[in-house]
């Protein structure tokens, strides 16, 4: 569910939707229509990869979209991190897609996918995506570090302040596992850089451990600040 707005729309926001959406229709009209029953069958199979790279924007929207919801910040350092966040959002369509098309072409055998590249290339196209995975949760990281510099303006409470480096936290772990998947891309000999995209999957376990240790600690905060408002 997500939080309660605490704010009207600001044209960020509405601009930062238009720009999300523009992403989405880049994944669609990528795909040509088809002109017979084998392409129609081609098409369908390229539903796998076409609905991975439209979760995985869609995730990025609702991160963005909790942000501005608690927050909307509009000062420039922040509007400037936006833009370089829609920017690589954006850059980053078109190798998405590419990427899950390459990956899933070894399981789909009907995608009827030539892929025209070496193992070496593979290691790059792997680092060039986890660079832009990296850079858009760093970016993530630091917009939070900004409301957590503005949490004064903001009249944040001692709650809401920790929410807000959890939530910092939260997105520089995603960088993390980012880092690693980038590292064995460019470190590993061929064919081994493959496995960069399998790190990913360290998403589920790290983001598990991390959350539980973060609510146990918001847990403990909540209970000190109820017996703190009980003794007075």
């Amino acid at each position: 569910m997500l939080p309660e707005r605490r704010h009207e729309i600001t044209r960020v926001e509405a601009f930062s939707d238009a720009v999300f959406a523009f992403a989405l229709t880049l994944l669609v009209v990528s795909l040509d229509v088809p002109q017979s029953y084998d392409e129609l069958v081609k098409l369908m199979a390229g539903f796998v990869p076409f609905a991975c790279s439209f979760a995985l924007l869609t995730w990025l929207w609702y991160e963005h979209t909790v942000f501005f919801r608690r927050y909307g910040l509009q000062d420039p350092y922040t509007v400037t991190l936006n833009a370089v966040l829609l920017f690589v959002v954006l850059f980053y369509v078109y190798p998405l897609k590419f990427l899950f098309t390459a990956f899933f072409a070894f399981f789909i055998p009907l995608l009827d996918i030539q892929l025209r590249i070496n193992p070496y290339q593979l290691g790059t196209i792997f680092a060039i995506y986890g660079a832009g995975f990296i850079l858009i949760f760093l970016m993530f990281g630091l917009l939070y570090l900004q409301a957590y510099r503005k949490r004064h303006v903001l009249g944040l409470s001692p709650v809401e302040v920790f929410d807000v480096r959890a939530a910092g936290g939260e997105h520089l772990v995603s960088a993390s596992v980012g880092i690693i998947a980038t590292v064995v891309a460019l470190v590993a000999p061929p064919p081994y850089p493959v496995f960069s995209g399998f790190t990913y999957f360290l998403m589920g376990p790290a983001h598990w451990i991390y959350g539980t240790r973060v609510a146990r600690r918001r847990q403990a905060l909540r209970e000190q600040i109820a017996a703190a408002a009980a003794t007075l």
